[in-house]
């Protein structure tokens, strides 16, 4: 993972971009390259601190802090909204649109890559069928909390719209709940269906750095990315109104993917070394922490924020989110993958990836 650190010198040319007024479209790209990188470390920092606490400990702060980039990149979206509310409505669509696009990128992207190439290198490749049973549970709950709010809005709203932010405000407290016990089952689990065995091997291959190192790694990554954050979400009106870009497909496709580049690479690598329950657990786990955790977290802080966000969803997002999460269902229910089944898992998110740019905003 070093060599993505080369990328940081696009730190330096997002900010000389954005304060000499070069094209949108650079400044974009400079700071999306530069937050990969950045969210690599807060990777690399988090697992660091996780070495020096152990297993339960540990498996607790990758569950809060795995999708740190993710999160900090749509609050920063939501304070965009407020601080310019001609495109409050847009950057919120936005955020959800990247709430959609991590799960769907993680459970058929990362999900997909982890299994076809495993599977070319290794053949069939096994991992326990009851932990990935459990998740595939979890990750349908998920969904079906995020797919009622949004059905039932429309009615709802006609006889009250408070009510939507209400209904927004219950699920994503259940939701919460819901993660909270989805962790405890998990660490109280025999070493089977627990974080010890992913542990050892995370321990092996985490930075070996003093827990003093990992802190100062961790706030001056999270500081970085807030700037990044908000240099590329102010060119976001410019690349949709003069080049063209949908928003939607920014959303959907384009910030998910630079936010979660580094833990994508992590999943892929540890699948080529045939430990594909890790593998399952970084690609299934992260979504799970969008759905129950980073999503309703984001409900609160939009709120506090002055600009709510409520879970409703359009028809497309659900739709796509639906047919995603079965099929990962169905790949990990029998606990052996092969290549094909990877290939297939790439292929619906080729053909949603299709969909999601041709769709008029």
């Amino acid at each position: 993972m070093k060599y993505l650190n080369l990328l940081l010198v696009f730190c330096v040319v997002a900010i000389i971009a954005e304060l000499a007024g070069w094209n949108p479209l650079i400044v974009f790209v400079a700071s999306g390259l530069a937050l990969i990188p950045l969210a690599g470390l807060i990777g690399q920092s988090t697992e660091a601190l996780a070495t020096h606490v152990g297993p339960r400990v540990g498996g607790l702060l990758n569950a809060t802090l795995g999708n740190a980039a993710e999160l900090i990149i749509t609050i920063v979206a939501i304070r965009e909204g407020v601080i310019n509310p001609a495109v409050r409505d847009e950057l919120l669509e936005l955020v959800r649109a990247s709430l959609t696009g991590s799960i769907l990128g993680n459970i058929l992207l990362v999900l997909g890559f982890s299994v076809l190439l495993g599977g070319l290198k290794h053949g069939v490749q096994k991992f326990n069928r009851t932990h990935a049973g459990v998740n595939s549970t979890l990750l349908l709950l998920a969904v079906a909390a995020l797919v009622i709010p949004s059905l039932f809005s429309h009615t709802i709203d006609q006889a009250n719209h408070a009510a939507v932010e209400y209904l927004s405000l219950g699920v994503a407290g259940v939701m919460v709940v819901l993660y909270i016990l989805a962790m405890a089952f998990q660490f109280r689990q025999p070493a089977e269906l627990t974080y010890d065995e992913e542990f050892a091997v995370a321990k092996q291959q985490a930075p070996h750095w003093s827990v003093r190192k990992a802190a100062i790694v961790l706030v001056l990554s999270t500081v970085a990315i807030a700037w990044m954050s908000e240099i590329l979400v102010g060119t976001i009106g410019h690349l949709v109104t003069e080049i063209g870009i949908p928003s939607f497909f920014l959303g959907i496709i384009i910030i998910p993917i630079i936010g979660n580049v580094a833990e994508h690479l992590v999943a892929v690598q540890v699948a080529l070394k045939n430990k594909m329950e890790l593998s399952l657990a970084i690609s299934v786990g992260s979504s799970l922490q969008i759905a129950l955790f980073v999503a309703p977290l984001l409900v609160f802080i939009s709120l506090l924020m002055g600009n709510p966000l409520t879970l409703v969803f359009n028809e497309f997002e659900l739709i796509a989110l639906m047919a995603a999460v079965f099929i990962a269902g169905w790949v990990s229910m029998d606990g052996e993958s092969n290549w094909l089944e990877g290939a297939m898992l790439l292929a619906i998110y080729a053909i949603i990836g299709l969909a999601f740019f041709w769709l008029p905003t």
